[in-house]
């Protein structure tokens, strides 16, 4: 399959939104890590800070992972479309798949941290008393035993 120089290039736009809803990520985790270092230097429920801390700590790496790999698939679609430029379309072929590869690869690592991120809210809930935790299917039944 021969690729044209377009083919890399409309990668740009869904590279940059993803790259800016990473972004977003870490900076709500960063928020969230200034918050909690205030809790727990003011020894508010240890126990429960110590796993929002490490769990953020591991998000924190994965949003690392999955920028480097945003940014890996937006330089070899670069490259993809130099080598096209010069003719080297065995090369770019190569490099394209290469880049399709890592934004496959940060979209995975994207999908694992969100629900790692519902993990922490379940966390942020663990000390309050009462709370159930129904499955979907349960959840619909109590709506339309209510009504």
């Amino acid at each position: 399959m021969d690729i044209t120089i377009n083919t890399p290039a409309l990668l740009f736009p869904a590279i940059s939104l993803i790259m800016l809803a990473y972004t977003n990520r870490f900076l709500a985790l960063s928020s969230r890590v200034r918050s909690l270092h205030d809790k727990y230097h003011g020894h508010e429920q240890k126990h429960i800070i110590h796993g929002q801390i490490k769990n953020l700590r591991y998000r924190l790496k994965m949003i690392r992972n999955m920028q480097a790999f945003g940014v890996a698939t937006f330089l070899g679609c670069i490259i993809a479309m130099y080598f096209i430029h010069t003719e080297h379309l065995t090369v770019a072929n190569v490099i394209f798949a290469i880049s399709m590869l890592c934004f496959t690869i940060s979209l995975a690592l994207s999908f694992w941290e969100i629900l790692l991120s519902t993990k922490a809210i379940e966390l942020e809930l663990s000390d309050m008393e009462g709370l159930e935790d129904p499955s979907v299917i349960e959840y619909i039944k109590k709506k339309f035993d209510r009504d």
